[in-house]
Order: C-alpha cells, then structure tokens, then sequence
C-alpha cells in the first residue's frame, strides 16, 4: 500500500465548500488515520498561464507556481483526484493545469526511434473520483465515460502511472445529507487503503 499521497482538488472554484472538497477531505482524514502521509495540490488556488503554442510546450519553463505541484507529484506513490464533470469533460482549469505539468522532462522524454517515449512517472498509481449530475451509470454506459477514460489513457497512462482506478459519483443534486455521509464515509475508507 503506498505511504505517499497526492490528492489534486480539480474544484475550479477557489472558496471551496462543495462535494469535491467534502470528498476529498474525508480521504485524507482516512489516509492520515491509517498513517500515510498527504499533501493537497489545489489547482484552482494556483496562477498560471495557459499553455498556447507547440514552442511554449517544448521550449517553455513550468510556471514557478506551478514548481510545487511537480514536487508533490514526484513526491508521492498514489495520486488521487478530485474534480466534477463540465460539459461531459474535466473542468478546463485542471487541463491547463495537466498540460503545465505534464511537460518533456517532468511527465516524459522523448526517445530518438520511440514515438512513445520514456514514462518518467512510472511506480505511481492514481485514483480518479468524479462528480456529476447525471447517473454514474449513465455516463458509464451511454457514454462510455469518454473523458475519463481519455485522463486515465491519455494522460496518466501516458506517463507511466498505474494501475488507475475511478470512482464515479453520479446525481449529485439529489444525494440529500444522508448520501454525502455515505460518500464521505466511503472516502475515508477507500483513504485508508487506496492503492
């Protein structure tokens, strides 16, 4: 089980207060209890630029901002994620917060001959807890949870993280408080022995 944990808060709203933070807060209570170490990385509390041209990606330096979130990252044996559904997709901040860190160098290198590269965040594996307002089952089943699938693949897998596992938390709207205290519970079980 791994000892080192990263929980990225993907919430774009920096006042926090909603089920991600609830969520995420319950999981690392879990965690700590266990004794496993936790550092948070919120994204929406952090300023950086978008990334806008193939020079900036290749050529460009991490924000420094952004230089702490690496660190924790390449600290950490377990990564878990919390964000809610945006049309269909992760919130827009946490691409651009995936594309900042996720640079040659950092996530990967390229290898002359290998249009792969070599995965420099191998020995890791994630958690993926999303919110949304539709059925879990809904999004899994007529939507093949495409965006997920495309984090996990083309984004984490990528680099060399896993194995990944998800958690699909669906009709938000509709849990009431008793549904919460079950989510909330459910994360701190899963912080105490996650990975």
């Amino acid at each position: 089980m791994p000892d080192r944990i990263a929980i990225i808060q993907a919430h774009p709203d920096p006042a926090g207060g909603h089920l991600c933070h609830a969520l995420a807060d319950a999981y690392a209570e879990g965690a700590i209890k266990s004794g496993r170490e936790v550092r948070v990385v919120d994204v929406a509390r952090l300023d950086f630029p978008l990334l806008r041209s193939p020079k900036d990606w290749h050529e460009g330096e991490v924000p420094p901002s952004l230089r702490p979130a690496q660190d924790t990252i390449r600290w950490a044996d377990h990564l878990v994620f919390f964000f809610p559904l945006w049309l269909g997709d992760m919130p827009a901040l946490l691409k651009g917060f995936l594309e900042q860190v996720a640079r040659p160098g950092f996530a990967f290198e390229y290898v002359e001959g290998n249009p792969l590269g070599r995965k420099l965040l191998g020995g890791r594996s994630a958690h993926v807890v999303v919110t949304m307002g539709m059925p879990a089952l809904v999004y899994r089943w007529i939507f093949r949870a495409h965006s997920v699938r495309s984090l996990e693949r083309n984004v984490l897998g990528f680099v060399g993280i896993g194995p990944i596992h998800e958690t699909l938390i669906g009709g938000v709207d509709g849990l009431g408080e008793a549904g919460v205290v079950r989510w909330k519970q459910a994360m701190a079980e899963l912080g105490g022995g996650d990975g």
